[in-house]
């Protein structure tokens, strides 16, 4: 797999709470590891310990998603690296038995399960993939959904940095409110001037005598 990937493990776990909204999906084993996805052989170690210590490091991620959306790059990058240093990962070179036209095998970098629990081995993994993307991207491609009151994180891989949105749904969503509150303005102000000239018209009338 490409380090790239990895960015997602991230995302996935702070995502299993919507702070805003009073939403936590992180209530059972089941849901750490439906969070591994195909990596079944880690995710068969999680326990009702990893609840716990799983929220801990979600709050600490969203933390590192929160300074990049505000625009504190350093304090960003320092969360992070505190990840890092406390979640080293094992790196090696592997090839899952792909091979290219030529028969010679696709080696890439591929995180090792960290052997102690469940927790630290997608710590480690989240944090590295999470850290790639930042030094490949730059910090303020880490991003709070803008439609509210979602905040769900989300990685900005848009041409132009454009993304303010973590999916289509929160997009169409914020576009419609954003148009309601331009109609509403337009009709305020409408009927405001139609108010104005209504006492102008009162104030020039001619005086009955």
């Amino acid at each position: 797999m490409e380090l790239a990937y990895y960015s997602d493990y991230a995302v996935r776990l702070v995502n299993t709470e919507e702070p805003v909204r009073g939403k936590d999906s992180l209530t059972s084993v089941e849901a750490v590891r439906e969070l591994f996805g195909a990596n079944q052989e880690a995710a068969r170690r999680a326990t009702e310990a990893d609840l716990t210590r799983f929220r801990g490091v979600r709050g600490r991620l969203r933390a590192v998603f929160e300074a990049a959306d505000g625009g504190d790059e350093e304090l960003s990058v320092n969360l992070l690296n505190s990840l890092l240093l406390e979640f080293p990962v094992s790196p090696q070179i592997s090839g899952h038995n792909h091979r290219d036209d030529d028969g010679r095998p696709l080696w890439h970098l591929h995180l090792a399960d960290h052997p102690s629990n469940a927790t630290a081995g997608y710590a480690a993994i989240a944090a590295m993939g999470l850290a790639f993307h930042l030094t490949e991207y730059g910090v303020d491609r880490l991003g709070l959904c803008e439609a509210t009151p979602c905040r769900n994180a989300y990685l900005d891989t848009s041409t132009n940095r454009s993304r303010r949105y973590c999916s289509d749904r929160c997009a169409t969503r914020a576009n419609v409110a954003a148009y309601r509150a331009r109609k509403r303005l337009e009709a305020d102000r409408s009927e405001s001037t139609g108010r104005t000239a209504e006492k102008t018209q009162d104030s020039t009338a001619p005086t009955e005598r």
